[in-house]
């Protein structure tokens, strides 16, 4: 009898294992970065950090974007696949970010805790139960791609189904971005626009319901 092969690492797996580690850095360089300029914990409004400084998160946050990508590029077998692969990748990513920052700093104190998402082309600030959320049904949408897949099944988009998820995605985005001046200024920014956000998800997940259900 000849050799067993070894088994093979499953793709989801070696995917699960990126984006933990991924999101454990993001939370490490936060932990450093709070120390430096929110000594007594974070808080609005946000520090006037120094230019340097803010170009060089800047330019982090697009080469964590091209790292996640450029990994869904390998690892999709065609460009449907290779979305649902970054999906998942951003989703575990930011999930275990937050995760990561609770057990160093004990922080967010609770999922309604304003934070700071992004910074292209301006600040995101959203309560942290957004993007938790919007992580959440990324993950999903890849498991529920992954099963399709088994079944011999594709989730696959028209062009104007494409559209309309961007749309959604866009109008999530702006709601994101809503708050930003307020953010800069004020010791809580305003009231969060929840109408806009549910909308933009709403129009966001119903092509691929859509496309599920076919």
């Amino acid at each position: 009898m000849g050799e067993a092969s070894p088994r093979r690492v499953p793709r989801f797996a070696w995917l699960a294992a990126y984006g933990v580690a991924m999101g454990f850095l993001e939370a490490a360089v936060v932990v450093y970065l709070r120390q430096q300029f929110y000594p007594a914990g974070f808080r609005f409004p946000l520090v006037q950090v120094p230019v340097r400084i803010a170009l060089t998160e800047a330019g982090r946050e697009v080469a964590t974007i091209v790292m996640l990508w450029s990994v869904a590029a390998l690892a999709g077998r065609e460009p449907t696949d290779r979305f649902f692969v970054f999906a998942f990748l951003f989703g575990v990513w930011d999930l275990v970010y937050y995760a990561a920052l609770y057990l160093l700093l004990g922080w967010p104190p609770s999922l309604l805790a304003w934070d700071v998402l992004f910074l292209i082309p301006v600040p995101w600030m959203a309560p942290v139960l957004c993007p938790v959320l919007v992580s959440a049904l990324l993950v999903g949408g890849f498991v529920l791609h992954e099963r399709t897949a088994r079944r011999g099944g594709r989730i696959a988009l028209t062009r104007g189904e494409w559209a309309a998820a961007s749309v959604g995605a866009l109008a999530v985005v702006v709601s994101l971005c809503w708050r930003w001046k307020d953010g800069m200024v004020e010791a809580r920014p305003g009231p969060f626009p929840w109408w806009l956000f549910g909308a933009g998800l709403a129009v966001a997940l119903a092509p691929f319901v859509r496309a599920l259900r076919r």
